[in-house]
């Protein structure tokens, strides 16, 4: 896929780097050094996955300060971080999965767009609306069961805390000491299934949110560097603004990676909150029915939402998911442009 990674209206030349495509990575320090970065930015965010995770599930809407410190005064430092370890060892071979997914497809269908005769513009927004769908679906196969355990840790002990008269009832229906007794006994109690309880919504969810979410990308950064190239560039001999030759540094690289990625992040945000907040309750949740527990569906759960506060109540933790997201996709999209430069193969090794 030759895809240039900027152009100006105007005719001027941007010359920043050109996309690295799938073949021109070694595959192995691609994977291997990919896990190790972004287990660093799961890390750093997952307080953030908490807040978020638990104001879902609560009955009332109850601000990101007040749930903060709720959480710091009767569970600690820690209790920002329940579920990490699970989370972690799901995040390596999920990543490998969507990285790997991403990449194929990216290359494969903007070759083909191109060669349908598409615009520069459109073949990146169509090959990375794709292989953002592609990936997405590839990696929940991953990360359905582990979001299923992680997420039950997460909200484990919020009976405990200051905020719990808006604790939903059936939301602690059992305790766990850690990831592999909540692997257990999800498994004995809703067998395979209830591993993968939510997967289709998560699909809903997901699928969608990264093929916005890429495709959005790629377009506002074309839009960034078509918009602002020339006021980035050096002033002439005349002492005019210029763009001709341009050639952007690092810090003009990232900051505008940054904010092409918290564009699209709020963008795929707004669209999706609503199915991400029915997928999260899916997860955690249950009903009684004559003594028996068992997993809401999809149509008790909106129903449960609009009783509760309408169309407002699909949106809580709107806030924190848009602050992780835009983040989070700021910190991955610069790792992820940093990782491929460093797993890029020798010139010897392209043209062997």
């Amino acid at each position: 896929m030759s895809l240039s990674a900027a152009e100006d209206d105007s005719g001027s030349e941007i010359r920043i780097p050109s996309d690295i495509d799938w073949h021109m990575l070694d595959k192995s320090k691609f994977f291997f050094l990919g896990g190790a970065l972004f287990s660093g930015v799961s890390a750093a965010l997952y307080p953030i996955i908490v807040l978020k995770t638990r104001q879902q599930v609560s009955s009332a809407q109850i601000s990101c300060l007040k749930m903060s410190s709720s959480i710091m005064r009767f569970e600690g430092f820690r209790g920002f971080y329940r579920g990490f370890g699970t989370s972690l060892m799901g995040t390596i071979p999920a990543r490998a999965l969507y990285m790997g997914a991403l990449e194929v497809t990216k290359s494969s269908v903007g070759t083909a767009t191109v060669s349908l005769g598409f615009s520069d513009t459109k073949a990146t927004a169509i090959a990375s609306a794709a292989a953002g769908l592609s990936s997405a679906m590839a990696a929940q196969l991953v990360w359905t069961p582990i979001d299923v355990v992680s997420q039950r840790l997460m909200v484990q002990g919020y009976n405990n805390s200051n905020s719990s008269k808006h604790v939903i009832r059936n939301v602690n229906s059992c305790r766990y000491r850690n990831g592999l007794d909540a692997f257990r006994k999800i498994l004995y109690t809703d067998g395979p299934k209830g591993l993968y309880r939510g997967f289709g919504i998560s699909i809903l969810t997901y699928a969608p949110s990264n093929a916005v979410w890429w495709a959005s990308y790629s377009v506002a950064n074309k839009l960034i560097w078509g918009g602002f190239g020339c006021s980035m560039g050096k002033k002439d001999e005349n002492g005019m603004p210029g763009c001709s030759g341009f050639k952007p540094d690092t810090k003009a690289l990232v900051a505008v990676q940054g904010l092409s990625a918290a564009m699209a992040s709020g963008f795929s945000a707004l669209i999706t909150m609503p199915l991400d907040t029915i997928k999260t309750r899916l997860q955690v949740l249950d009903r009684e029915e004559n003594g028996i527990r068992k997993p809401l569906t999809v149509l008790q759960t909106v129903r449960n939402l609009v009783k509760e506060s309408g169309l407002a109540a699909c949106y809580r933790g709107l806030g924190p998911r848009w602050a992780s997201m835009s983040v989070s996709a700021t910190t991955m999209i610069t790792t992820y442009e940093f990782l491929k430069r460093l797993s890029t193969k020798s010139q010897e090794s392209l043209t062997s």
